[in-house]
């Protein structure tokens, strides 16, 4: 099973999550993909991704943006291999001033995003990680987070970083390769 797991303000009908889901399909591993919609809750957010690996012992994730904040806490909690893409470091800090009302990008749904969101978010940071269990992928022309921040927090790990491009990764469908060897190393014995 691979978890693509999105960012802030998305959801599964991202492009990065299509291509992924659409790869799988060409494979003939389609009943291997799942991306659900996470709650703008952070604290009930983790609830539904631990619930659902818990449910997939191996599975290995991919992480976009909060996305990948998620995935390292969940790989690093269940032993799991994860991609973290364009990976926000720091949350906590970086989503304070969004604190109010918030519109995902693909339904149009509002809500309310509060100060209790952002200390959730604290609460699962990850002091340490494994570096085996991570491959970064970062561009150097994200405008959204500085790739510098990613590149220091998960020193050690396998990375790969893209000169330009941006904070969406449009040329993700070109490092697909490198995500599903990541991800399916944690399918071979250890």
């Amino acid at each position: 099973m691979i978890v693509y797991i999105h960012g802030f303000n998305s959801s599964p009908a991202s492009a990065k999550a299509q291509v992924l889901k659409a790869k799988l399909e060409e494979l003939g591993r389609g009943a291997e993909f799942a991306a659900p919609a996470l709650p703008p809750s952070p604290t009930q957010a983790a609830a539904v991704l631990d619930a659902l690996v818990a449910r997939h012992p191996g599975a290995a994730l991919v992480g976009s943006s909060l996305g990948g904040y998620y995935a390292t806490w969940l790989a690093e909690r269940h032993g799991l291999n994860a991609v973290l893409l364009n990976p926000v470091v720091r949350p906590y800090e970086l989503l304070v001033p969004l604190v109010g009302l918030q519109k995902r990008f693909h339904t149009g749904e509002e809500y309310v995003f509060t100060t209790g969101h952002v200390a959730e978010l604290k609460a699962l940071e990850v002091k340490r990680i494994t570096p085996s269990r991570f491959l970064l992928i970062v561009t150097t022309g994200d405008e959204v987070l500085d790739y510098r921040a990613a590149v220091a927090r998960y020193r050690g790990c396998r990375q790969i970083v893209i000169e330009g491009g941006d904070h969406s990764l449009a040329g993700f469908a070109d490092y697909l390769d490198d995500v599903l060897a990541h991800c399916d190393e944690a399918r071979q014995p250890r």
